[in-house]
């Protein structure tokens, strides 16, 4: 999903409304950087090839990419640099927490989990969801009978959004630990079945 911006040139004081611009993705989902509303806008005077470009990583697929710097041409002029927000990799992030529960030989599922990245390993199966959007009940489900299919013994559901109260349930039920991820903070527990897991973790972020 792209992103606006109201953005003001320094030099005339003018506002514009800024549209990130998408891009498409090898896996051909379209992929947009995410614009810091708390960012400051700089004019570029000068280019170097290093800063013209920045990592996006897809939600979709995870894969990250490079793709040109958010830039806005002034009436004036004025040719502004956009700000976006550090990337943070949320593959990286669950990769390290699973270290510290001690599961080393991760790599990425093959095709069939829902939407998102799906990580496995002896007797895990991991999904994550960088989309931002709540999971459903289903999401959780489908997860768990994929695991059963494939003789997990451990389950695990990474989001960047909160879980409703139906899918906490569901996921309780069903024993599926379920966190929340946020830059800085690594995988925060979002039910019991996760929290009981978090305190096996040896010096989990």
């Amino acid at each position: 999903m792209t992103e606006s911006l109201t953005v003001r040139c320094p030099s005339c004081r003018r506002a514009h409304r800024y549209t990130a611009p998408a891009y498409p993705c090898a896996c051909g989902v379209p992929v947009a950087p995410s614009l810091d509303p708390d960012g400051t806008v700089a004019e570029v005077r000068h280019r170097a090839w290093e800063e013209e470009w920045i990592g996006v990583r897809c939600a979709a697929c995870g894969d990250e990419g490079q793709w040109p710097r958010p830039e806005l041409g002034c009436p004036c002029g004025t040719v502004l640099s956009l700000p976006v927000r550090d990337p943070f990799d949320t593959v990286t992030a669950v990769v390290r927490y699973l270290g510290a529960l001690g599961h080393h030989d991760l790599h990425r599922a093959r095709r069939g989990l829902t939407p998102g990245i799906g990580l496995t390993g002896r007797g895990v199966l991991v999904q994550i969801d960088p989309t931002g959007s709540p999971a459903t009940a289903r999401d959780v489900e489908c997860l768990w009978l994929t695991a059963m299919t494939r003789s997990a013994r451990r389950v695990l559901h990474f989001s960047l959004a909160a879980y409703p109260a139906d899918v906490r349930a569901r996921a309780d039920l069903l024993h599926v630990p379920l966190f929340v991820l946020g830059p800085g903070t690594g995988p925060r527990p979002a039910n019991a079945p996760a929290a009981a897991l978090a305190e096996t973790a040896d010096g989990a972020p």
